[in-house]
Parts: structure tokens; C-alpha cells; sequence
């Protein structure tokens, strides 16, 4: 792919002027760029460095890259996607830059990363990079870069102390972690001196203002789409659930100061609009944001909605997107069972279910898509029957409505009360169990892949042990197969892939992200465990969450 993949694009800021001594630094995006130009996260960090005049910044991505300086200072990653860890590797040594921090010198950039993957447990990649920005952008970069000025001619030593100092700002190799054994627990983390922080707390942006597309491109995964955050986080705070938890306070656009001035903005130059967020409808003026899409002027637009919160799909948002040119709705339902859904703190009942599918078909819509999930702590045999019943009445009660049903298999999030827990050994045969029962009837089911399921729940409670591996899996390639390859080779140094995976952890267990503060401290999270546990069917199943 050519450079003229940026001719393409229609840009909605203004980018600087930079300086005569701006900083040369490098913006990359870890995959394609009809990837990375899709993502809303490095979009709006990309325009956030390029209005600034103190910097010369320059995007890579692994199929295409601006013009790059010779000597870059910095080089930042987003990183949205465990497995493109890979194309770090990759990148790293197309510039000539060491995969570990401890390899490289003054003569190299600094390597920050950030987004959504280090923000919640950056300890597997914590030896590939310098520093690691924890939590919104809006708060952390313009202090990261006024940081570095400061320090910008001194060793680098110093910058990285200075660096440590600013909130938000995680130096790995400031901090010492000891292991019981060396395949075992972590016996502590701390800092290497006084001076560091023992605890870096993750940055929240509280603002009302929240991100819109900087950029607008043919060449985007979703061509020329202008997308809005509505909402940040999620009110409803499902146990296993990283977005909600992770990224606590609830938070809301302003109508009048953040949304429609930037819906007027992007639709200038485009006519297809997304809104993001992991529960849109739960906007408090969801309903006066639709009137204003729904504007005769606005008639030609294009709108699609992330996933939103059952009980909102009334038959008037179902008209809104039909008239707009959406076929399709999204609804996170985890499960069938009312058990279940105690346990996740799911707030929502079947009939709420049943009442979503009926209005989606009243209002034009020819599809609605499920999301569901297997494995869930707590789960039987009976759970999954009342989820194939649950879909069985769905279809029942909306004839002729396309019912899609996506189902993974639960992953253990770091800063989630269900982080304690393993991956289910018995997750893959009840996706097979879904299938069976569910195809013959007419619905269509998409698992997730298991293997996928089981390197990401590695990467997800992983700790610095797995560089190594990581670099292993590299040259073997990124199956389950090659993790599989990559541990027995490692057997004794590190410990089994079960340890990282399968295992439940104890609540007394040194996490590898201890250092690192989310939102709620471990004593809630704790709290929010004992609640889901309360709810577990079987003796059986209580007796084994006393080891937690």
C-alpha cells in the first residue's frame, strides 16, 4: 500500500505547525490502517499530538507509514488488541529499535504505549516498553509530553524517574517483582527506589466533552463513518465486564456542548454516523439525541448504534435505525438463565428479552443479534437448557426475525471482581452444546473461537514472566499450539499454562497488577465476588469459592 492512502482523508481538526525544535515522534497503530484508522482511541490521540506545535508527529502502521524522522524521540503505540503484540515485535525491528527497554540506550526513542490492553494489565509487555499510560488520554498525554520537555536533554535515567513521578504514568522497570518460586506466586512488587510511587493510580477523565472522529477516510475498515462517544463506561457493572468496571465513573456527553456540535461537525462531510459506547441508550436524552438525528435534513444519513441495553429497544429507536439504514441491533444478553444473570449482576429479565425481539421486528428491522457467553462462574448443565428455551421463545414471539446468537466463552478481566476466577474447562463442549440445540431450530449461532478464548484469558492475568514466552510464541506463530510449544520449553522457569488460565486464584494472591489502581479498590471488588458466590446453586461450587 502507497502513502496515497492519506489522500483520502478528510481531516477534522487542524493539524500544527511544529516548531523548528519540535520533538520528532512517531504515532503507531499496531495492524493495518483500515484498522487502526478506524480506531476512535488512536484517531483522537493522533490530533491531540498533531495540534501541538512542540511536535513533528508521524503515523505507522504495519502496511503503510508517513514520512518517518531518522532520529525519532518517541514512539507511541495503541494498543486495542492482546495479539498485536506481534506486530510491536515487528515494528520495533523494522526501526532498529530493541524489543526490551533493557537493551535499548539513549540513541533510541523512548516506547510508550497505551489503550485499552496495557491500561488493564500491562505486566506481559511491561519488559518491551519504557512507559505505559494508564487510563483516558485526554488527561494523560499533554502531561506525558510537557514532562519529557522538561527532561527531554538528560539521561535517560532521569527521564524515566521524572517521567514516574507525573500520575498515570507507569515506568515498568522502576519496579522489582519477586516470585515465591519461579514457576510459582508473586511474592510482592515494589519500586526499585524511594522516590517512585508503590502505586500508580489509572487517570479517569471526568469531563463532559467526550471523543468524536478526527478523521473521516473511504479507506477506513467502516468506510467514511464519523463516529461520537455518547457514553464512557456503563452504569449496569456485569462482575466479568472490563469496559464497565475498568473504566468507572459512568459517564455521559454533554447534548448541547459535546454531541450535537460534533454530529453537525462530521456530518458536514459524510452522511454515515456512529454512536459509540457500551450502553449508548443509557444516555439520560438518548431519546431527544434520536429526535435530533431523525431531522428531515438528516434523512440521507447512515446510523449505527454499538451495542445497547435491552429494555431501551422500544419499537421507536427499531423505526429510527430502519429509517436510517440499519437492518440490525446489537443486545448483550450474557445468558437465558435467571441464575446466571444474578451472579454477573445482569440486570434483566427474559420477558425484557422477548420484548426487545418484538419491538426490533414492529420497527422495521429484519435482525436482531445476541450476545452471550459460556462458562460464567457458578454455571450448570440446566443454565445453558434455559438459554436454548429463552431463544426458542424469542423466535416464537418474533416470526420472520433474523436471531443471531454470538457466544464466547468467559475470560477472567484484571480489576473485574471475577478476576479471581479461571477460564471453564468445560467451555468449549458448551458451546458445542449451543450449536446442537440452537442450529436445528433456525438461529444462528457464532461462537467465539475457545482457543482464542484461552490465549486471550493468558495474556489477560499474565504477569512478566510471559515476555519470554511472548517471544517464543512470535517465531512459532500465534496458535494455541505455539503457547503450548512455547511453554514446555519454558517448563520450571515459568509457571504452566493452567496457572495463568484455569486456575482460581486466591483473594490473598499478590495480583500482578497490585501496583496498578483501577477505579475500586480491592476490598470492593472483593465485596462484589461474595455477592455473585451467594447466588451459586451447589454446595458444591460454594465450597470451592472458599478458596478464593
Amino acid at each position: 500500500m502507497t502513502s496515497s492512502v492519506f489522500d483520502s482523508e478528510r481531516l477534522l481538526f487542524i493539524p500544527a505547525n511544529p516548531n523548528t525544535d519540535a520533538i520528532p515522534l512517531i504515532f503507531a497503530f499496531p495492524n493495518e490502517y483500515t484498522v487502526g484508522i478506524t480506531s476512535l482511541g488512536y484517531q483522537v490521540v493522533w490530533a491531540t499530538l498533531a495540534m501541538r506545535n512542540d511536535l513533528q508527529v508521524s503515523r505507522l502502521f504495519t502496511d503503510t507509514q508517513e514520512q518517518l524522522p531518522r532520529q525519532p524521540e518517541i514512539l507511541g503505540f495503541s494498543m486495542s488488541w492482546e495479539l498485536d503484540y506481534v506486530n510491536i515485535f515487528n515494528l520495533l525491528e523494522s526501526l532498529g529499535i530493541p524489543l526490551r527497554t533493557s537493551f535499548r540506550n539513549k540513541q533510541h526513542p523512548l516506547v510508550f504505549g497505551g489503550g485499552p490492553v496495557l491500561t488493564a494489565n500491562p505486566e506481559p509487555f511491561a519488559e518491551f516498553f519504557d512507559v505505559i499510560l494508564l487510563g483516558d488520554g485526554e488527561t494523560l498525554l499533554g502531561n506525558f509530553i510537557d514532562t519529557y520537555k522538561e527532561v527531554r536533554n538528560a539521561d535517560r535515567e532521569t527521564q524515566l524517574k521524572r517521567l514516574a513521578q507525573v500520575p498515570g504514568i507507569y515506568i515498568p522497570s522502576l519496579y522489582y517483582v519477586e516470585y515465591k518460586t519461579k514457576d510459582g506466586e508473586i511474592k510482592s512488587i515494589n519500586p526499585i527506589a524511594a522516590e517512585i510511587p508503590e502505586v500508580i493510580q489509572k487517570q479517569t477523565y471526568r469531563g463532559n466533552t467526550l471523543s468524536a472522529s478526527t478523521v473521516v477516510t473511504e479507506k477506513a475498515a467502516w468506510e467514511n463513518i464519523f463516529m461520537v462517544e455518547v457514553v464512557r463506561s456503563c452504569p449496569e457493572m456485569c462482575r466479568f465486564c472490563l469496559a464497565s468496571y475498568l473504566t468507572l465513573p459512568f459517564r455521559t456527553a454533554s447534548l448541547e456542548a459535546s454531541l450535537i456540535p460534533a454530529i453537525e461537525r462530521g456530518l458536514k462531510v459524510t452522511n454515515r454516523l456512529g454512536l459509540l459506547g457500551a450502553s449508548v441508550t443509557q444516555h439520560p436524552e438518548f431519546t431527544e439525541l434520536l429526535d435530533y438525528i431523525s431531522q428531515p435534513k438528516y434523512d440521507d444519513v447512515r446510523l449505527s448504534v454499538a451495542s445497547v441495553r435491552t429494555n431501551t429497544v422500544t419499537v421507536k429507536l427499531a423505526q429510527t435505525l430502519a429509517k436510517r439504514d440499519t437492518r440490525s441491533l446489537t443486545i448483550a444478553i450474557e445468558s437465558g438463565s435467571d441464575k446466571l444473570r444474578q451472579i454477573i449482576n445482569k440486570k434483566l429479565y427474559n420477558d425484557e428479552i422477548i420484548q426487545a425481539a418484538i419491538n426490533a421486528k414492529a420497527g422495521g428491522l429484519s435482525s436482531l443479534k445476541l450476545y452471550g457467553m459460556a462458562g460464567i462462574p457458578g454455571e450448570e448443565a440446566e443454565d445453558l437448557e434455559e438459554t436454548v428455551a429463552m431463544m426458542q421463545t424469542v423466535k416464537k414471539a418474533a416470526p420472520g426475525l433474523r436471531l443471531t446468537l454470538g457466544c464466547s466463552t468467559f475470560v477472567p478481566k484484571s480489576h473485574t471482581p471475577f478476576q479471581w476466577f479461571g477460564v471453564n474447562k468445560q467451555a468449549e463442549k458448551r458451546l458445542q452444546f449451543l450449536q446442537k440445540n440452537l442450529k436445528p431450530q433456525g438461529i444462528d449461532f457464532r461462537p467465539e473461537s475457545y482457543n482464542w478464548s484461552i490465549i486471550q484469558a493468558l495474556l489477560s492475568r499474565g504477569d512478566r514472566r510471559l515476555s519470554h514466552l511472548l517471544e517464543l510464541t512470535r517465531d512459532f506463530g500465534d496458535s494455541l499450539g505455539s503457547y503450548k510449544r512455547a511453554f514446555k520449553q519454558l517448563k520450571g522457569q515459568i509457571p504452566d499454562l493452567d496457572f495463568y488460565v484455569y486456575a482460581n486464584w486466591s483473594t490473598e494472591q499478590v495480583l500482578p497488577w497490585n501496583h496498578l489502581q483501577g477505579p475500586l479498590p480491592q476490598s470492593t471488588l472483593i465485596k462484589h465476588l461474595s455477592e455473585a458466590t451467594s447466588y451459586f446453586r451447589s454446595s458444591s461450587q460454594q465450597l470451592e469459592m472458599v478458596n478464593l
